[in-house]
């Protein structure tokens, strides 16, 4: 018993100091963005827009639009990368060896025919099969290719890309009209030394498109699919605002980022093994900047919107959750001589870390926080007291924080203006220390167990669509 005992006083200062960090990291990054937010609300941002039309004429962008098995959805998404508002792109559809009808949907809708197009072939690559040109929009192309990955459907895409900046999208992901001119802002503000830029990212779930826009904004009726963007709100709104302040970002998201394409060509392109082949870039980009001393940065932006479609089953939303982590952990693995060395600068002794100690191990302690509760309530004495103080922490940590998150938006950027859906999501955060954050902490514990056992699975994610989709053919 007496061994019981010290093991249970030692696993306790363990997770309460784990929680107070937790906290007051959070807490700091809480502060930074709403301070850059507030600076930030001040701005007229379609003044903004105008000002820099000039300059945007200077960085044409080639739009690259990985599709596996995306029949159901890019057909919107091309139709919003076409409506956007910049004075000039290209658009690469890369089909990545679909077994559905991607390809065929693409053809038909855009009037297709089969077309050469120059390549600059420096990244190696699964070959490409076919290239088709739009007859009706002539920056618009399909490449089909033998199946690679996302990771080399992109790095095809870059071979063939005309421009020097490019743009990732997701094949179920749609931009709203000025969000290319938004993200491409700081990147032209500072004269080309922000080498990539990634956007806000939010749920399309529930919401009303035509045609590539989405018109209608609504929360949706799912419980789950509201968990997530509470979820998204505060990783984008909180997390990434605060580290992109200090150029200390470590993940831009796949579903809308831009790049300078010479520096990630000389990063060797997208890692094609990987899970997490966006963070992995995002981190070599980082470490090829302080190896080589070029004095780059990578920024996120909270303004330009990318709405993507989220799972809306606990079986798939458990594939994408440890999916995620698993490629947290080997991109952190892969480059693990970074985490606390100087040589990095604030990247090596901050962000490295604190992914590391805080977002890739921290699953396995809070949940054993979990388990620790439950043990430590029927345990009685001191044990029952250290059980509700740390459920309380647990609180503190996953509510007051998502519920900050939610008003943060509001406040800030209005995404959801109805004021009722904001009390529904600040109402559902309430709960989510009891069923939904223990969830997923389940499901990024597996992500690393199957890291550790090498087992690399990208797992289907069932397309749904967005409520009241026009314009995606038939």
């Amino acid at each position: 018993m007496k061994i019981i005992h010290i093991a249970m006083q030692a696993f306790t200062v363990v997770i309460f100091v784990y929680i107070a960090a937790v906290i007051l990291s959070y807490s700091i990054m809480f502060v930074l963005a709403f301070w850059t937010l507030r600076k930030e609300r001040s701005l007229d941002r379609r003044e903004l827009d105008e000002r820099f039309v000039d300059a945007f004429l200077s960085k044409p962008v080639s739009i690259l639009v990985p599709a596996y098995n995306e029949e159901t959805g890019v057909i919107a998404t091309v139709h919003s990368l076409l409506n956007l508002d910049y004075p000039q792109t290209e658009l690469l559809v890369i089909d990545d060896g679909s077994k559905d009808g991607t390809a065929d949907v693409v053809i038909s809708q855009f009037d297709m025919e089969k077309a050469d197009k120059p390549a600059d072939l420096q990244l190696a690559t699964k070959a490409v099969k076919e290239i088709y040109r739009s007859r009706i929009h002539p920056n618009l192309w399909l490449i089909r290719k033998e199946n690679g990955g996302k990771g080399d459907a992109l790095n095809v895409g870059i071979n063939f890309a005309k421009y020097s900046y490019f743009c990732t999208i997701d094949g179920d992901s749609i931009l709203d009209e000025k969000s290319l001119l938004r993200v491409m802002k700081p990147i032209i503000m500072s004269d080309g030394k922000v080498i990539a830029a990634g956007g806000n990212v939010r749920i399309v779930n529930g919401m009303d498109v035509e045609y590539g826009a989405v018109s209608s904004v609504k929360l949706s009726g799912r419980p789950f699919v509201v968990m997530q963007i509470v979820e998204y709100l505060r990783a984008f709104l909180m997390g990434r605002i605060a580290l992109s302040r200090y150029n200390l970002v470590l993940i831009i998201s796949g579903a809308f980022s831009v790049f300078s394409k010479k520096p990630v060509i000389r990063a060797g392109g997208y890692n094609t093994t990987t899970i997490g082949e966006d963070m992995e870039m995002v981190v070599k980009l980082q470490r090829l900047l302080k190896e080589e001393k070029l004095g780059g940065r990578i920024e996120f932006v909270a303004d330009p919107v990318c709405w993507t479609e989220a799972p809306q089953t606990m079986s798939v939303l458990r594939k994408q959750r440890r999916r995620w982590h698993q490629g947290l952990l080997e991109s952190l693995w892969a480059h693990r001589k970074m985490a606390f060395n100087p040589k990095y600068g604030a990247v090596g002794m901050i962000s490295v870390p604190y992914f590391w100690l805080i977002e890739c191990l921290g699953p396995i302690i809070e949940l054993a926080g979990y388990v620790y509760v439950i043990a430590a309530f029927f345990m009685g004495g001191i044990y029952y007291e250290y059980s509700v103080a740390l459920m309380l922490l647990l609180v503190l940590y996953g509510t007051v924080f998502s519920m900050g998150a939610v008003l943060l938006e509001s406040w800030s950027l209005g995404t959801f203006p109805k004021i009722r859906d904001v009390f529904r999501m600040m109402a559902l955060t309430l709960t989510e220390v009891v069923w939904y954050r223990p969830l997923t902490l389940i499901w990024r514990v597996e992500g690393l167990i199957r890291s550790l056992f090498r087992i690399s699975s990208w797992g289907d994610m069932e397309r749904v669509g967005a409520t009241g989709t026009k314009g995606a053919g038939k």
